[in-house]
């Protein structure tokens, strides 16, 4: 299997170098861009696995940057930015990013975090026929080794990796309350900050996909404690 491909877009040449070296020395293939024009040339002209993306760049920033990307497709996406308030964490997962590391980080916990985005992202390796594969619930259908989500017409709806885990979780335990913080720790978005609001913009980006018309999606808000899909779930 070939090795993941990671693309570096970040302004500064040192820690741009740092991080590549980082990367390569435990296997992955790097690519490096200092800004927008030579991040769209390297996804133009290549398959990117990840995208480590920094906030702060000249030109079109990180924000806009990543909200482009999201419009176009679903490569997984860590911020790394100097900006680490709980705002900003909040606004990068609101526009999609599977990930958000506050700067100064160790390159150890940068790889470590690349190859948790990474597992979350890839296909399980199963035959997708098998009994058991799909998880169908109030119309929609989740095929857990392909990672899709489907409607009731059969049209695809993109998910990133933290959101599929997300919605996974919540349907394994249907009908039934999953605290916040086992969803924090399921899905591996728990940050040293309780205030960490991570799993709440999760659950608002799934619920804006799975609404559909004037129906709401079926997950309810246990206040004070977490979530529930509160529809039946049927595996096979």
């Amino acid at each position: 299997m070939a090795a993941p491909t990671i693309l570096i877009v970040e302004d500064d040449a040192q820690l741009r170098t740092l991080i590549a070296r980082a990367l390569q020395g435990n296997g992955f293939v790097v690519r490096t861009a200092s800004g927008a024009a030579e991040m769209w040339a390297f996804l133009d002209a290549s398959v990117i696995d990840l995208i480590v993306l920094d906030i702060m760049l000249p030109g079109p920033n990180g924000i806009d940057l990543c909200r482009e990307i999201r419009r176009k497709g679903n490569t997984p996406i860590i911020f790394a930015s100097a900006k680490g308030s709980e705002t900003d964490r909040v606004v990068g997962l609101e526009l999609g990013a599977d990930d958000y590391l506050p700067k100064p980080f160790s390159t150890e916990e940068l790889v470590a975090r690349v190859r948790a985005v990474l597992r979350r992202a890839a296909p399980t390796q199963q035959d997708g026929g098998r009994s058991g594969d799909n998880l169908r619930f109030d119309g929609w259908t989740v095929n857990l080794p392909r990672r899709e989500l489907r409607s009731a017409s059969n049209a695809i709806v993109e998910l990133t990796a933290a959101e599929f885990d997300l919605l996974v979780t919540l349907l394994e335990h249907a009908q039934r309350t999953v605290a916040r913080e086992r969803l924090l720790e399921l899905t591996r978005t728990r940050n040293e900050d309780s205030s960490d609001r991570s799993v709440d913009v999760l659950v608002s980006r799934i619920r804006r996909k799975l609404s559909v018309g004037d129906k709401p999606a079926p997950i309810l808000t246990i206040r004070g404690v977490g979530y529930m899909l509160n529809v039946p779930v049927e595996r096979g």
